[in-house]
């Protein structure tokens, strides 16, 4: 994949991390992908055990907001360093992370996400 490839795919898949719509955003994974981030760093595996997470993570998180700040192609897809401002109890939370993404024929076959969680947890805890 080269850059302007993966700036193009960036910036459908990344808008639809936003708005609760897992239908949407379980498009861009190929049926038997592989999905990980710090909250199942085992991971999961194909759209049956990946839609149900996704569903779950956007309806608590509908307007967290995702940008890319670098991307790195290669054959298999890129890795991107992003931002993403993710509301917590009305504080604006700014974390910084990258994604390793691996695409054949346009769907992502896996995408393992890494970033320091920590912030969000401290939010939800100060404001209880």
């Amino acid at each position: 994949m080269n850059l302007t490839e993966a700036e193009k795919f960036c910036n459908k898949w990344l808008p639809a991390w936003t708005g609760n719509s897992p239908e949407n955003l379980v498009k861009f994974y190929s049926p038997d992908s592989y999905y990980s981030d710090p909250a199942v760093k085992s991971g999961l595996k194909g759209h049956e055990e990946i839609f149900p997470y996704f569903k779950k993570l956007l309806k608590h998180n509908p307007e967290w907001r995702w940008y890319y700040k670098e991307l790195f192609p290669d054959e298999k897809g890129f890795i991107v360093k992003w931002e993403a401002v993710i509301p917590v109890r009305g504080i604006n939370i700014i974390e910084y992370g990258m994604d390793i993404v691996e695409i054949v024929h346009d769907q992502i076959t896996r995408n393992e996400v890494y970033f320091d969680t920590l912030n969000i947890f401290k939010a939800y805890r100060n404001k209880e």
